[in-house]
């Protein structure tokens, strides 16, 4: 290891850190908090919580999806709601006051919905309160919730105005995620296949000043994906470009980080945080939809060299193809078909072959998979004939 800021900071040093403080480099520990593992990650994503699961359980040695659901339903010490970029999320319970106070303090961009539809901040505040009272101990379907919200506010929340999915959805709607991030709502148990909604476990200590926890979480986020412009940060955040410009600038002119040289341009890292491994972490691993690796690190181009940035990204966004990573890059797409107790994992490779090493980790990987779903999992290379975010 070096604490040479000075000297510039290659790609591969930059991914083998990464690697290494998110568990992808060598699992946690048996023995590990489930929390433990998604703190590091800074959330995982769950809008499909097998996915989110399989996140989980490749960074953790022993981990199965009945562990990430104990924590989640039973000991609480995970929460599911609506985090980073306003998508679903797995966050620990224990860090909830934080992850509330930063993201309510993102300024939000113009209304996506004609003036008839959207809401007024006033009306939105409304909604969020009614939202937190109706959840109060119980577990509500969104009609059911629908109704307590309208009964709170009046009918106006209730009018079907939003597009969505070739429907029309109420008012109230569009304001859903602001009440998960400001903890008046996290998701509940489904109730047979319906989705419910709740409030977060009680937590203290009391409200986290927003500044501190802005200041905090680009903190973190420069220890998980380092090193990284405003700009990266405001993508993963989906955050104005120019707030989060402002945001580290602040925390450069307080001392909180400090510019390094990295893949030919300046970056940011936290301060004092200068220490990089010599070379890129070897290996293979496979990493399932919106994995938070494959999210964050950048630059884009670097994680998906070649052919694998059409290949692997679906106009430019990750997340949408599972991947499959050699030494760091990526290097394939994945996709899984689930069958009673046989899971069957076909591997499209991208542009290379692999070694025999690489195709014995790719084996065990795959059993990993089958492990973390609880299946008997079967390896197939060949074409993946499906689209993104099947």
């Amino acid at each position: 290891m070096t604490a040479n800021a000075s000297r510039a900071i290659s790609w591969g040093e930059a991914s083998a850190r990464r690697m290494e403080r998110q568990f992808l480099a060598r699992p946690a520990g048996r023995g590990t908090r489930v929390a433990e593992v998604v703190a590091a990650m800074l959330g995982a994503h769950a809008q499909v919580l097998s996915a989110a699961e399989v996140s989980v359980g490749v960074r953790a040695a022993g981990v199965t999806r009945a562990d990430v659901r104990a924590a989640l339903w039973d000991d609480r010490s995970l929460v599911k709601t609506f985090g980073p970029r306003g998508t679903v999320h797995l966050l620990p319970a224990a860090e909830l006051p934080l992850w509330c106070a930063a993201l309510t303090a993102i300024p939000t961009g113009p209304s996506p919905f004609p003036p008839d539809v959207r809401v007024t901040e006033e009306q939105a505040a409304q909604i969020v309160a009614a939202i937190g009272e109706a959840l109060d101990g119980v577990c509500l379907t969104v009609e059911e919730l629908g109704q307590e919200v309208v009964a709170r506010t009046g009918p106006w929340a209730g009018d079907l105005v939003m597009p969505a999915f070739q429907d029309l959805w109420p008012r109230w709607r569009q304001v859903l995620h602001r009440a998960g991030q400001s903890g008046a709502l996290c998701f509940g148990p489904n109730r047979g296949r319906k989705v419910t909604y709740t409030r977060p476990p009680a937590f203290d200590p009391g409200p986290v000043p927003e500044e501190a926890a802005l200041r905090e979480l680009a903190r973190r986020y420069l220890r998980a994906y380092g090193p990284a412009t405003p700009q990266h940060f405001a993508k993963w955040l989906a955050a104005p470009a120019g707030w989060a410009a402002l945001l580290f600038r602040e925390l450069a002119e307080a001392g909180a980080v400090e510019e390094v040289a990295f893949e030919g341009s300046g970056a940011w890292v936290a301060a004092g945080d200068t220490e990089f491994p010599g070379g890129r972490v070897r290996g293979v691993r496979l990493l399932p939809y919106f994995d938070a690796y494959a999210i964050a690190a950048r630059p884009r181009e670097s994680l998906f060299p070649g052919e694998a940035y059409r290949r692997a990204l679906a106009g430019g966004q990750a997340g949408n193809f599972p991947v499959l990573l050699v030494d760091g890059v990526v290097a394939g797409v994945w996709h899984q078909r689930r069958q009673g107790r046989r899971t069957t994992v076909t591997v499209e490779l991208i542009g290379r072959r692999l070694t025999a090493r690489q195709e014995r980790e790719l084996g065990e990987q795959v059993e990993r998979v089958g492990d973390v779903l609880e299946t008997k999992a079967q390896l197939v290379v060949g074409k993946v004939t499906v689209g993104p975010h099947a």
